[in-house]
């Protein structure tokens, strides 16, 4: 922590975000260095002073009664070989870490018939969030060459999983399967195709065939005959493992013209029949391309890596094999740049690992082996003290990797399983989630080496409200979140872990995969029906709108100025007043 006189830096201070204020302090937030103004001589005992008595500076006791500024190098965040967010959205997420928007405004009321500048119907299947460069869209879809079944309890029969040898979901007693046991939460996640927070007929005579193909004849604790297992996974038989879909399917790219909605390309990156299913709400073409503003890198896991230039011509392609995921759930691998590499976290049920790719040649240049089951959760690259991480939530452990080599910079447990959601940076700390089997969410120190389990390194915790798919926001020094999969939002002190509000009911909302995106002071929080709740970003609950579109919306929504891109199952829209 260094202290010096307040700079006279009309510029820094113009591009600086006011994040919250006291009696002694002001806080502003630049986007790659926190400032901190002391109105007067900070106590040392001050929470937002991050240095104990016994270990001030003398600088710190010299302090004169006037107008100080602190620079805390709390996190240098940079996206190497990424170019300024400003207009473009060249990854999941975007590039703030935070899930936040600067400068932009877009529409807060929207309708099928208001405020829809263009809506483009997107063939094939695909919940990967779309991203942007210039006045291109890159999506990916999987676009199945016969036709699907259409009653919908076909449809779940045809994309089942295959029984696990134990007779739970999870394989174990406490699975939705076993005898004895009833979990309501966990039954409507699998289940519950139209995420309306109850079963309909079809859906529950599909659980039922379900329940009694996992039992199967010998009962609950049957084994597979010839199921060889994981090692140290607790138990024979296959894992993973879902039935492959019946149709071939073809991989595209798509590249859509930002001002018409039209279509500049499509690249098919690969034609066959997936090896594995995918679970009943999830599909083959789920995970975010992501640019440099001169390539274009795609992930369709199994289906193969590959790297195009902005016209959409193939530089190279890569085959790591087959991935075997979680009681065949499905794949989600999305690329993230890391300097001069392309990272990929091929977490599943064989052995897990997270791979460094040349992203000019498509080549390896690392492996480091994982102690992970499948997850779904994304790496994300900041800078911290000059050195890179790339860090990555997980269920066994969360880990901070050196991207140029692999190495291990820290780690810490504390998630539950089947990680999803992509962490978010600030104030210092990465903010990680999970919630399924239960609920969990840290705030964990940027700067932190080795094992920091159960240290102070871990700020603070919390067991509930957690999500299980979307992504948390962070938003002037609060950390916004829903919980599971259903419609309640909880608000949290991202410094202390203080609640500010708790599992708010977000009414027209009944189950939630999107990720939540703030801008210009509003919360946009996209339902699984098609409904889009806007939220006041305050310390108090209050909804501004409620916007609905004809069909379903599990990618979440992107804003690039005052555009608001949302893709459904079957278009893509762009919201926007200047309709």
């Amino acid at each position: 922590m260094y202290w010096v006189e307040k700079p006279k830096s009309a510029l820094i201070r113009s591009q600086a975000t006011k994040i919250c204020s006291t009696e002694s302090i002001l806080i502003w937030e630049h986007p790659c260095l926190v400032f901190i103004f002391f109105v007067k001589p900070p106590s040392l005992h001050h929470p937002l002073v991050p240095v104990k008595p016994t270990n001030n500076p003398p600088i710190m006791r010299n302090l004169r009664p006037s107008l100080y500024f602190g620079i805390a190098l709390v996190a240098t965040i940079t996206t190497e070989s990424l170019a300024s967010s400003d207009g473009n959205w060249p990854i999941w997420r975007g590039t703030s870490h935070t899930g936040v928007v600067e400068g932009a405004v877009p529409p807060i009321e929207w309708s099928d018939t208001q405020n829809i500048r263009w809506k483009t119907e997107i063939p094939g299947s695909g919940l990967s969030t779309p991203i942007v460069w210039g006045d291109q869209i890159f999506i990916l879809t999987a676009v199945s060459k016969e036709t699907r079944p259409t009653n919908s309890a076909e449809q779940a029969q045809a994309q089942r999983p295959r029984p696990r040898p134990e007779g739970g979901l999870q394989g174990g007693p406490s699975g939705p399967g076993a005898r004895g046991a009833f979990n309501r939460e966990q039954i409507l996640k699998e289940f519950d195709k139209d995420g309306d927070g109850q079963l309909s007929g079809d859906e529950r005579a599909a659980m039922r065939a379900q329940f009694r193909e996992r039992r199967g004849p010998g009962g609950p604790g049957r084994a597979v005959p010839g199921g060889g297992g994981r090692p140290n996974r607790g138990g024979g038989g296959p894992r993973g493992g879902g039935r492959p879909s019946p149709e071939e399917h073809e991989f595209q790219v798509i590249s859509i013209d930002r001002q018409s909605g039209q279509f500049n390309w499509t690249q098919a990156a690969n034609t066959l029949t997936p090896h594995e299913g995918h679970h009943p709400t999830h599909g083959y073409a789920s995970a975010s391309p992501t640019t440099d503003g001169k390539h274009l890198w795609v992930s369709f896991g199994s289906r193969g890596i590959y790297c195009y230039t902005l016209d959409g011509e193939l530089v190279w392609e890569t085959d790591l094999g087959d991935m075997r995921t979680r009681v065949g759930f499905g794949e989600a691998l999305q690329p993230v740049i890391a300097g001069q590499h392309l990272l990929l976290t091929w977490d599943h049920e064989d052995q897990s690992y997270l791979i460094a790719l040349d992203k000019s040649t498509g080549k390896e240049v690392w492996r480091k082996e994982r102690d992970e089951r499948t997850s779904w959760t994304t790496p994300v690259i900041v800078e911290v003290g000059g050195q890179t991480q790339a860090i990555i939530a997980g269920t066994n452990r969360t880990r901070a990797y050196d991207p140029e080599n692999g190495d291990l910079i820290w780690e810490a447990s504390g998630l539950t399983s089947n990680v999803i959601p992509t962490p978010v940076i600030g104030h210092g700390n990465v903010y990680v989630t999970s919630g399924y089997k239960g609920r969990s969410v840290q705030a964990i120190k940027l700067d932190s080496k080795g094992d920091v389990t159960g240290t102070d390194n871990i700020v603070w915790s919390a067991p509930h409200s957690a999500p299980y798919v979307a992504s948390p926001v962070l938003s002037e020094g609060r950390l916004y979140m829903t919980k599971g999969t259903d419609a309640y939002l909880t608000c949290f002190n991202a410094l202390s872990g203080d609640v500010i509000y708790q599992d708010e009911k977000l009414d027209g909302i009944n189950g939630i995969y999107a990720s939540p995106i703030v801008a210009n002071g509003h919360i946009y929080i996209a339902g699984k029906e098609g409904t889009t709740v806007v939220i006041k970003d305050s310390a108090s609950y209050e909804v501004v709108a409620s916007n609905t579109l004809d069909e379903p919306i599990d990618a979440s929504p992107v804003i690039i100025g005052n555009d608001l891109l949302i893709r459904g199952h079957k278009h893509l829209y762009c919201i926007s007043e200047d309709s």
